[in-house]
């Protein structure tokens, strides 16, 4: 099917039609149709049937066995009915909380949230410009940042410190992340054994509801032990767990679009059966990913036109099993603050936002996920800003019709000064990062450009906080943090 944009209802497909939504008028892209969905999920069942996944964790092939998949050796294959009943039994919707504000995320497909991306290796120095290894410091100005930007929605840590030890460095990602913002937070923990203490840790902070765990499988068709235990933790503390397939179209996966998401398919459906065998009815979020490799360069690009695509297909497929999805959204494949890194951010924030992914992530990104900084995460806020709008629900009721309006002005008038135009003046989208003025006034204002903009906003933010954590609130969640680090390397 080709894809098209199109002003539709948002009513759940066929599969998921007890998904409860309200009906609204709305841009989205589909790529895949029923009867597409039906067929890539027919292959993935026989490819989990007769291939089936590799299981590298001995106690989750009992887990697997209990669920009624058939275990040979760390072979286990997975036939329709066992697949059916775990889609059955994960719920449609879940609350993720914020601490000490009063937004919510209501997990569920029709509802989309954006925030930022986690593990980058490098970081942008805002004061230096130069590339250098992230450290705690960093992840803390970032996750501030975010705290004052309106449209993120949730934070992750965008970055590994390293001036962490290697015991605690994904709990001191957490810690940092505490200390620079209240919004909902993603955690991406090392194994399942520390996730009661991000629980333990969030709810010193205020709300031990307020994050959710990303884990992965490994591709092609193989989980391993740290993924799994993320599972089993995510499940028992019912936890909401992001598990995210990431298959790459040449390498990880067939040179081909759909054939990669049907790898990826059965990865995620695999670790659902898994997850709502430990415990039924926990939250558990589909992830979406569809890689396509640079031939050329070996680099898994982060921003060629067939990822997104492939990724809003897959999201076509999490709305016929009626989940909520997890997807991408403005990040940028350039190693630097370039005229790339712009096209980019504009390019993924729409490809990432019209296919309705519940949690879209990955807001700031450079380098191909490699690469963070304060400036991309700035622009990336305000790319969202700009998909928001587009996305927002296009009424035709009396009031958005505008008929007595209309008709009062009539022929040759000017609703300039009009009561309506007044009321409805902050219903239209605008950022002040971006230049609507003639060149005349742009002239005699400096003559910035767009990075002048952004640079000056994140010099701004950096120079104020909204919020500021107790110190004894640091020395709790550091407590923790040691406590669990203990445990880990005994």
């Amino acid at each position: 099917m080709v894809p098209v944009l199109e002003l539709v209802h948002h009513r759940p497909l066929e599969r998921g039609a007890h998904t409860k939504g309200e009906p609204m008028s709305a841009a989205r892209i589909v790529v895949w149709s029923e009867d597409d969905c039906r067929r890539v999920h027919e292959a993935t069942l026989r490819v989990l049937a007769e291939t089936g996944i590799d299981v590298r964790f001995e106690s989750a092939l009992e887990v697997f066995a209990a669920a009624g998949g058939r275990v040979d050796g760390t072979r286990v294959r997975l036939d329709a009915a066992v697949v059916d009943k775990a889609l059955a039994s994960a719920p449609r919707t879940w609350t993720v909380r914020s601490r000490g504000r009063d937004e919510v995320l209501e997990l569920r497909s029709g509802n989309t949230y954006f925030g930022t991306g986690s593990d980058c290796l490098y970081y942008r120095d805002p004061d230096t410009g130069t590339r250098r290894r992230v450290r705690n410091a960093d992840i803390e100005e970032m996750a501030a940042l975010a705290e004052q930007l309106p449209h993120l929605d949730f934070v992750m840590s965008m970055g590994l410190p390293e001036d962490a030890p290697l015991a605690t460095d994904d709990l001191s990602a957490v810690a940092s992340m505490l200390a620079g913002t209240r919004k909902p937070l993603m955690v991406a923990t090392r194994n399942g054994g520390v996730v009661e203490a991000v629980k333990d840790m969030c709810a010193a902070a205020g709300a031990a509801d307020s994050f959710m765990i990303y884990a992965m499988p490994a591709p092609p068709l193989m989980h391993d032990r740290d993924g799994l235990s993320k599972l089993k933790a995510c499940a028992e503390h019912e936890v909401p767990v992001i598990w995210a397939a990431a298959p790459n179209a040449g390498s990880t996966g067939p040179r081909s679009i759909a054939g990669t998401a049907v790898v990826g398919n059965a990865e995620t459906l695999a670790g659902l059966v898994y997850h709502q065998q430990v415990r039924p009815g926990a939250p558990f979020v589909f992830g979406v990913g569809v890689g396509a490799m640079d031939m050329r360069t070996a680099v898994d690009a982060y921003t060629t036109p067939e990822s997104p695509l492939g990724q809003a297909a897959q999201e076509d497929l999490c709305r016929w099993y009626g989940l909520p999805s997890f997807n991408y959204a403005a990040m940028s494949d350039s190693k630097t603050l370039d005229e790339q890194f712009a096209l980019e951010y504009g390019l993924t924030a729409m490809a990432g936002a019209l296919p309705r992914g519940t949690l879209v992530h990955d807001v700031g990104y450079l380098e191909s996920g490699l690469q963070s900084s304060c400036e991309s995460i700035v622009l990336g806020n305000a790319a969202i800003g700009w998909a928001k709008a587009f996305m927002r629900d296009v009424p035709t009721d009396d009031e958005a019709l505008a008929l007595e309006e209309i008709m009062e002005v009539g022929p040759g008038g000017n609703f300039l000064a009009r009561k309506y135009t007044r009321r409805h003046a902050r219903d239209f989208w605008y950022d002040d990062l971006f230049d609507h003025s003639v060149f005349d006034r742009w002239n005699a204002a400096g003559r910035q450009t767009m990075l002048d903009r952004v640079k000056a906003r994140v010099a701004e933010l950096r120079g104020k906080r909204a919020f500021v954590p107790d110190p004894a609130l640091r020395a709790r969640v550091a407590e923790i943090m040691r406590a669990a680090g203990s445990e880990r390397r005994a």
